[in-house]
């Protein structure tokens, strides 16, 4: 049965994708057990198409193909790439696999073919699940067919919440993976997938400007929100930036990565720009055992 790890990018995640990508095979037990596939939305014209729009929440809303979370829809590619057999995990580019993925490949999936972590009150849903992190039975995902629903959503049929949000699946067929498995901001020695998943504190882009789209509600607060919201910055934990960048230097001394590009993502502001001397500062950094 064959296995993959399937990270979504834009361009201005795409080195983050890389990482997450090295950090996959890296800490897994049988690298050669699965394989990693970057899916990145320019390979998907509808994508990047300007001037669409579409339907969110009930309300009709542009899609902006260069804001920083364009490539949520690629989330339901996988069982097609797959051509509905195997079992994928897909994760948004600023996951990093701290523990073995092959985990999950080998776990039992009883009669659900879908698995992600629950975060229950999550966008006012009791039983939301975070689908920046799903484990797929492929086979039994027929009916996921992204092309046509590629279409629905640009056409206005299909609401874009309902579908990243599986309101469309059956409950009984999605399954809960411990938390552990995207760890919301939180590294441990239990944290088996980290996910820096507040994107205004990802520790590759502190101080650089923000290049998402920030929804607010209006009113003074929301006002003094966007203001405080123009930079990223520094995330509160110094291990999960010590974490990223000595995964980078790992990458920069195998040769996966080198200082052109580092400095192509830093002068196109996807990279922070004091990298270089991350990068040297976190070198050999290895997670601190538990208390």
């Amino acid at each position: 049965m064959a296995n993959a790890v399937f990270i979504q990018a834009n361009p201005g995640q795409l080195l983050g994708a890389k990482i997450s990508a090295y950090s996959f095979r890296r800490n897994a037990r049988r690298s050669d057990s699965f394989t990693v596939h970057i899916m990145d939305v320019r390979d998907h014209p509808r994508l990047v198409q300007p001037g669409q729009t579409i339907m969110r929440g009930g309300e009709r809303r542009a899609w902006d193909p260069d804001d920083l979370q364009s490539f949520t829809p690629l989330r339901f590619l996988p069982p097609q790439q797959m051509g509905f057999e195997g079992r994928a995990v897909v994760t948004d580019p600023d996951v990093f696999a701290v523990g073995d993925v092959g985990e999950l490949f080998a776990r039992d999936l009883g009669d659900k073919p879908i698995w992600a972590v629950p975060r229950p009150g999550h966008n006012g849903r009791a039983d939301y699940v975070a689908t920046s992190v799903m484990l797929l039975d492929c086979a039994r995902l027929g009916h996921w067919r992204f092309d046509h629903d590629l279409d629905e959503l640009f056409e206005g049929r299909l609401d874009y919440l309902e579908w990243i949000e599986l309101r469309r699946e059956d409950p009984a067929a999605v399954g809960h993976l411990e938390p552990e498995w995207n760890s919301f901001d939180r590294l441990t020695p239990r944290t088996r997938l980290l996910h820096t998943t507040k994107r205004r504190t990802q520790p590759w882009k502190t101080g650089l400007p923000v290049d998402y789209t920030l929804r607010t509600k209006g009113g003074v607060l929301d006002v003094l929100r966007r203001l405080r919201a123009r930079r990223y910055q520094r995330h509160p934990d110094p291990n999960q930036e010590a974490l990223v960048y000595s995964l980078l230097a790992e990458m920069v001394d195998a040769g996966e990565v080198d200082r052109a590009e580092l400095e192509r993502e830093m002068a196109a502001n996807h990279l922070r720009h004091d990298s270089l001397e991350l990068i040297e500062r976190w070198r050999g950094w290895e997670m601190p055992a538990a208390a």
